[in-house]
């Protein structure tokens, strides 16, 4: 129940000095302090650790540079190692007994090599490290924001699920801790789902103002655990008012300066002569990698991995002196992103065994920082290059800029890359790639590849033994799942209001008429998905409802949206993700997510997929979302429950992936559905239990994104497709879906008292289904002699979906429904279809489909049964 704060004196020199020659040194901080007026606060120590500079972030104008973390500095490897099992080994004195039953979490990227290093102190710590490298295939155990950072989603991919699972202490590690933001939400977030008594945080330097002193002891017991800190040294960053303006003015200032672009190398040193034909000056090196042994903590690291690696490091260090070969006196093992860890040891291996040669250690970066040629300053130099391992990589990332700082005019004769596997690309070795960026200034280039590493059960098959070279995300089953269409290419909803996991089948002709439908659905000949019906165009008068029946329910829906939210987010913390059933959950979804940001400045992620009754949900949807989202924070949506089918639909399904993918009760896909109304007593999460007219019933794409429902032929739906659907962009002009949210999102701040009560009561009342509505539509069904339960709709939206889509037969409407109804009487009359007034009705309306369907069918009052 406490937070103890441990914090002790670095022994660490200044990069590429002795403590005697660093007396004589500039502070690598004083540029940046002089012009900025930014003061760090602290003993000597801190000034040798760190060093400051600039960096193109909207969120923080400076950046602490560590001297011995081996990220933007080089710095002799002996040292940067040496740092990390030093902590780790203050870490196990800490922990005493416990030692043998803690874990080790490090940050991505900064921190993944120096938290492998503290868990090499611990000796007994098995280890992961968070990453923002998505892996397609690897189930996922968590995630985090990072608030302050340019690239914040980090993901917890480890390849045994139980890793995070013990109780034994949890031991964090980052470069710094600052504002402790970052730290204390991973652990509130992984407390929530695997309690412990006991964590530990390990940074180099404890970097907090005087405000923040105090949180870490009242985080402690909020969650009833002990916190420790422990640190090499401590102080704090003074920034002075409107320093991020003026940051940012500087960055500016000195990029428009600049002789090159920004996006090009500044070097400090005049280049070495270079030509295109890069190859001549690299040279590639075989290294004879572990079998089975991890690249790094991605996926999890054990002690076992460890002794493996530890016995094959002499070996892969001997190849890579000779292929330095001779003359080399002054080299720089450089690693790539992430992957921090293994260059950083067959760095130290080699700084240990190659006699004369003078060996420093950095790696490659996203962070995008100002590089001054100063010596007060701690970025002198900048290489930019192309990302390279585009095919690991979202959209987003795939065209970023990547950075080596301090490597031109460092001095080097020779600098060895190490990249894993799926680095090895195009992008690695083209003309502007970090190979000919290294090349032009550094006479000597050596690439080593580290195998990458999946776990076995994402591989499509056997293994030889040992991990391939080629990229494991090109070979994984399925080979490779698109990212969701988005607006307005595909929807006229804004691209941010939801993902649409399905392809576009715009272009097939998939319509049918209502008639021939049914018949060949009824008679076995075809599924209701394999084809669409025509869509309804309303008529002037139909149209006019719809906009009086908008108007008058707005509020009424505005508050079942409210409360439905405001149960989520407190079921489901703290960021959960929104996934609608296409395509009559999809307006709800993105309603739900504005009232999350309306109310709470919460950007959730909204995705739709779909569901086929008999067909289950599109399991290629469910893998992408398991692979860029934790299964478990995963809500599904929908409109409203009719009988129940979809939510039993849902729920088998579920199980059937999370079985089948080894996702363990409380870590898979959650089968619950949210829904604005649920007038048959289905679910636990709803807006609503009345039975009442929700007007994106009313229309089919014209309220739904332009839209159609899903299709599951076999013809056009591979076994690695999405579902499909069709973009009806003709009909933009009758398009309502824009109005629809806008005016029911106009009334959430008239309902916010209204649901902040009944969410509250809601979170306290006993909301088990009851499945009264299956009841009632097995009775319906038998007492109308039916005798099928999917030819029976009940609720004010199915019922409406009968009159659009299928053959009615009639209606059954509860005496006495008002306003609610208007819209169905009209679609009734319209399709001469009977409505019949019925006593003890528990829903509003029911529609029955025609039984025993053929075409000249007629209706019970003798009238054809026509489409409209």
């Amino acid at each position: 129940m406490n937070a103890r704060e441990e914090t002790g004196r670095t022994r660490t020199p200044p990069p590429n000095t002795s403590r005697e020659e660093s007396a004589t040194m500039v502070w690598t901080g004083t540029w940046v302090a002089e012009r900025l007026g930014i003061e760090l606060a602290g003993g000597e120590e801190l000034r040798e650790l760190l060093g400051l500079a600039l960096r193109r972030n909207p969120k923080r104008a400076h950046l602490l540079v560590s001297n011995v973390l081996g990220k933007h500095v080089p710095q002799r490897p002996g040292v940067v190692y040496g740092t990390g099992v030093g902590l780790g080994e203050r870490v196990a004195e800490l922990l005493g007994a416990d030692t043998e039953r803690a874990v080790v979490l490090g940050y991505a990227e900064t921190a993944t090599g120096l938290g492998h290093a503290v868990a090499d102190g611990v000796r007994h710590a098995p280890y992961l490290h968070s990453t923002r490298r998505p892996v397609p295939g690897v189930r996922r155990a968590g995630g985090f924001e990072e608030s302050h950072s340019h690239a914040t989603s980090h993901l917890l991919l480890p390849e045994d699920p139980g890793l995070l699972g013990t109780d034994g202490p949890l031991v964090l590690v980052d470069d710094e801790f600052s504002t402790g933001n970052t730290v204390l939400n991973t652990v509130r977030a992984l407390h929530g789902r695997y309690p412990r008594a006991w964590y530990v945080i390990v940074a180099l330097v404890d970097m907090r103002s005087t405000a923040d002193q105090g949180r870490l002891a009242e985080f402690a017991a909020e969650i009833g655990a002990r916190v420790d800190l422990v640190t090499l040294a401590s102080g704090t960053v003074r920034l002075p008012d409107g320093v991020l303006e003026r940051g940012r003015e500087l960055v500016a200032e000195h990029e428009r300066a600049s002789a090159v672009p920004a996006g090009t190398a500044v070097p400090v040193a005049p280049p070495v002569p270079y030509a295109p034909s890069v190859p001549s000056a690299v040279s590639r090196v075989a290294l004879d990698w572990p079998a089975g042994v991890p690249d790094g903590g991605r996926h999890g690291f054990t002690p076992d991995h460890r002794d493996r690696l530890e016995s094959a490091l002499p070996a892969m260090a001997a190849d890579i002196a000779a292929a330095l070969g001779p003359g080399v006196r002054r080299v720089l093992v450089l690693g790539f992103e992430e992957l921090m860890y293994a260059p950083l040891r067959l760095a130290e291996a080699l700084e240990r065994g190659a006699d004369g040669v003078e060996v420093r250690y950095s790696t490659t970066t996203r962070s995008p920082v100002l590089a001054v040629d100063d010596p007060g300053y701690a970025i002198r130099s900048r290489l930019v290059f192309p990302a390279h391992d585009t095919a690991a990589l979202d959209a987003a990332d795939r065209t970023g800029d990547r950075y080596a700082y301090n490597v031109a005019g460092g001095g080097f004769d020779a600098v060895v890359a190490v990249v894993d596997s799926l680095g090895d690309s195009p992008e690695l070795h083209a003309p502007d790639g970090l190979l000919a960026r290294l090349a032009a200034h550094i006479p000597r280039v050596v690439l080593a590849t580290v195998p990458s590493y999946l776990p076995a059960y994402a591989l499509p098959g056997p293994r030889d033994g040992r991990n391939s070279r080629r990229a494991p995300h090109r070979s994984q089953e399925p080979p490779m799942l698109p990212e969701p269409l988005r607006g307005p290419a595909f929807s006229s909803y804004a691209p941010d209001d939801v993902g649409w996991l399905l392809q576009d089948l715009s272009d097939v002709e998939l319509e049918a008429p209502t008639e021939e439908r049914e018949e060949a659905i009824q008679s076995g000949g075809a599924h209701y998905a394999e084809s669409l019906p025509v869509e309804y165009q309303p008529s002037d008068r139909y149209q006019r409802l719809f906009a009086s029946a908008l108007e008058t329910s707005a509020a009424r829906i505005a508050r079942a949206v409210g409360t439905v939210t405001e149960t989520v987010l407190a079921e489901r913390p703290p960021r959960p993700v929104l996934v609608s059933l296409a395509r009559a959950g999809t307006p709800v979804g993105v309603l739900m997510r504005r009232w999350a940001q309306h109310r709470h400045g919460l950007d959730l992620p909204h995705y739709a997929l779909s569901i086929v009754r008999g067909r289950g949900v599109d399991a290629n949807a469910l893998r992408w979302l398991a692979a860029h989202h934790d299964p478990a924070d995963v809500v599904f949506v929908d409109g409203w429950t009719g009988k129940g089918a979809i939510t039993r639909e849902l729920a088998e399904a579920l199980a059937e992936f999370n079985d089948a993918h080894g996702l363990p009760a409380g870590r898979g896909f959650d089968p619950g559905i949210a829904v604005l109304a649920d007038p048959g007593g289905c679910v636990r999460t709803y807006g609503t239990r009345e039975d009442f007219l929700i007007p994106s019933a009313c229309l089919n794409s014209t309220v739904s994104g332009l839209i159609s429902r899903t299709v599951l032929r076999a013809d056009l739906v591979g076994r690695d497709d999405f579902h499909g659907a069709k973009h009806y962009r003709e009909l933009a002009g009758a398009d309502v879906s824009g109005h629809f949210l806008e005016t029911v999102a106009a009334r959430f701040d008239e309902v916010a008292d209204a649901v902040d009560t009944e969410a509250k009561e809601m979170l306290a009342a006993d909301r088990a289904p009851t499945w009264e509505g299956w009841a009632a539509v097995e009775r319906i069904s038998e007492e109308y002699g039916i005798h099928d339960v999917n030819l029976v709709k009940p609720g004010v939206g199915e019922t409406t979906r009968v009159l659009l889509r299928r053959v009615p037969w009639k209606i059954l409407a509860r005496r006495g429904a008002g306003a609610d109804l208007a819209h169905v009487r009209l679609l009734a009359e319209q399709r001469g279809v009977p409505v019949e007034e019925v006593d003890g009705l528990p829903y509003t309306c029911v529609g029955l489909i025609h039984p025993r369907y053929t075409r000249g069918a007629t209706g019970a009052d003798g009238k054809a049964v026509a489409a409209p």
